[in-house]
């Protein structure tokens, strides 16, 4: 499976922006596709995943209620919309899918990774 992440950018505070990550290959495989992010000088920290055929979400506590994470099963992509971003959000975005269930906030469970976007929130 190949995963090929797009959409970061320089926004200032307070707006939006809308990550995409098309996937490829053994697709239909995949359990969950979801993101992570690595800020400047920090660990690379669980944002959101999708999972299973419901659609099932999760997110990190600290972008609840401001990102979406969603799919288009046809086009095999998922997207994480960004509202009302803050400095903090600054980071590279990583695109990642797993081909099992567990615990969904380790990076370990994760069995592809895309190339990283980079997000830039300016105050």
């Amino acid at each position: 499976v190949q995963l090929q992440a797009s959409g970061g950018g320089l926004v200032q505070a307070g707006g939006s922006l809308r990550l995409s990550c098309a996937a490829s290959g053994r697709t239909f495989t995949l359990y969950g596709m979801g993101w992570f992010r690595q800020g400047p000088g920090k660990e690379r920290e669980f944002v959101a995943v999708i999972v299973g055929s419901g659609g099932a979400t999760y997110y990190a506590d600290s972008v609840k209620g401001r990102f979406t994470i969603s799919r288009d099963n046809a086009k095999n992509t998922v997207y994480l919309q960004m509202n009302s971003l803050k400095p903090e959000d600054t980071a590279v975005y990583y695109c990642a899918a797993r081909i099992s269930s567990g615990n969904m906030d380790t990076a370990r469970g994760y069995d592809y990774w895309g190339q990283g976007t980079e997000v830039t929130v300016s105050s």
